[in-house]
């Protein structure tokens, strides 16, 4: 069965120049590739992509985390990609992990969806038609605290 995991994040505030949701992505994009799964971090605007492959470049060597921007011509395929609205490669990946307002036309083509909920009420709100949507396309649901 398809499943959608929803971490509440509680924290606003910016963790360097990442917002407290977009350093999560990047450290369950890091955990599920080093137990094989291969990620696609679905990002709103091509510079929210760019932040986050700036975040992934700058950590530690021994945090390092295989990945391209979509578009980025790579002789082997990364096991995490990084996309935005109207960009992404058609690589097979195991984990979409949205970072997007709405839920990507493409989640059916994932067995497995990460979502968020934020603190800021008007983003929850965003969150709330999304949690109702994957319910509606059959995934089934867990919610987690971050």
């Amino acid at each position: 069965m398809k499943q959608a995991k929803f971490y509440l994040v509680e924290q606003a505030e910016k963790q360097g120049e990442l917002s407290a949701v977009e350093a999560l992505a990047c450290d369950l994009a890091a955990n599920a590739w080093r137990i094989g799964k291969r990620v696609l971090i679905a990002c709103e605007t091509e510079q929210q992509a760019f932040n986050l492959d700036e975040a992934l470049w700058a950590r530690d060597p021994e945090q390092f985390v295989p990945h391209n921007l979509s578009g980025e011509i790579t002789q082997y395929a990364t096991p995490i990609e990084i996309s935005w609205r109207g960009k992404r490669n058609a690589q097979r990946r195991d984990i979409l992990i949205n970072l997007q307002q709405d839920v990507p036309d493409f989640v059916n083509s994932f067995n497995q969806a990460i979502d968020f909920v934020p603190s800021l009420e008007n983003e929850k709100a965003q969150a709330r038609e999304r949690y109702k949507y994957y319910r509606q396309m059959g995934f089934e649901m867990i919610t987690e605290k971050a």
